[in-house]
Order: C-alpha cells, then sequence, then structure tokens
C-alpha cells in the first residue's frame, strides 16, 4: 500500500526533479482555493498574475540549467472558462520556460490513456494524483515500480507526441 503526500510533501516530490518533470492533466477543472479569485479576474477580463511570479522565476533559473518541466493538458472544445484561464496563464509559464502543450479530448479518446493525472519525475517514479468529487486536490500516490514507470512513461511519450505546443495551439 502507498501513501497519500499531501501539501509540502507533495511539492517536494515534484519540485525533487533533477532533469524533467512530466504532468498529464486529463481534468475539465481543478478547484484550487488560491486560483478561485484568479479565475473571477480573469473572467472579469482583468487578470493579474502577481501571484505566480515566484513560479516563473524558478522555472526560468530551473530552464536555465537545463531541467524541464513538461505538461500535457487534455482539454474540452470549446474551452470552458476554467481552460481559457488556464490558456491564459500558461502564456506566462511558457515564456518563463514551462512547456506546455493541449491534446484535444476527443483526439485523445483514440490515444488510449489514463483517465486520470499524473506527474511522471526524471522518467524514475510516478506520483498519481487523487481528487474529491468536487475536483479538490486530495494529493498523490508515489509509485516506483519499474513497470508502474515504464507504463507511464510510454503514456507521456504518445501524449507528447499528439499534443500540440501552446505556441501553436489555437482550440
Amino acid at each position: 500500500m502507498t501513501r497519500l503526500l499531501i501539501g509540502q510533501a507533495l511539492a517536494d516530490f515534484v519540485l525533487g526533479y533533477e532533469h524533467t518533470a512530466f504532468r498529464l492533466e486529463t481534468r475539465e477543472r481543478y478547484n484550487e482555493a488560491e486560483e478561485t479569485d484568479e479565475v473571477r479576474r480573469f473572467l472579469a477580463g482583468e487578470p493579474d498574475y502577481v501571484w505566480n511570479e515566484e513560479w516563473a522565476a524558478m522555472m526560468r533559473q530551473r530552464t536555465e540549467v537545463g531541467q524541464r518541466m513538461m505538461r500535457v493538458r487534455i482539454v474540452d472544445e470549446p474551452h470552458s472558462d476554467y481552460t481559457r484561464f488556464g490558456l491564459d496563464l500558461a502564456r506566462v509559464n511558457v515564456a518563463a520556460g514551462e512547456d506546455i502543450r493541449y491534446l484535444p479530448r476527443g483526439r485523445a479518446k483514440n490515444l488510449d490513456l489514463p483517465g486520470y493525472d499524473f506527474w511522471l519525475i526524471d522518467s524514475s517514479s510516478v506520483g498519481i494524483l487523487r481528487f474529491a468529487d468536487d475536483d479538490v486536490l486530495l494529493g498523490a500516490e508515489v509509485f516506483t515500480d519499474p513497470a508502474m514507470v515504464v507504463k507511464h512513461c510510454y503514456w507521456r511519450d504518445v501524449a507528447w507526441r499528439y499534443a500540440v505546443p501552446f505556441t501553436a495551439y489555437s482550440g
């Protein structure tokens, strides 16, 4: 049985990568308390990403030393308000060094990808994210079993192959 990483332990797991961190995002919505006001501001036409500056600075530093943060977001089309917010924020994070790509849900269905979010850290450990019914992140179960890691490496490669880079995605 695995334990559920939460809070700082989860952040340490994700940010503990030496070479690559990859996230597959499969959900249409994430209910994160710290983003509620930011989504509201975005929808009102007044986006303000000052709260994201620490993350962007860290991404710039890590990118400069050759570390890569990669994401594939599986999204519905047409986009929900939350996805539109995420696309706007991606503009800031991509400029800071993250590589974010988009995969329309209809296309993803044909790729046999998992129906859950995960982090793949340095191709050596997998954190499967668990959510409550109201889309609140509960934490992540971490696995290092080689067969489990290889399966998630395969899913990363498939998702990455078919996803469209943010700079080319028009949704």
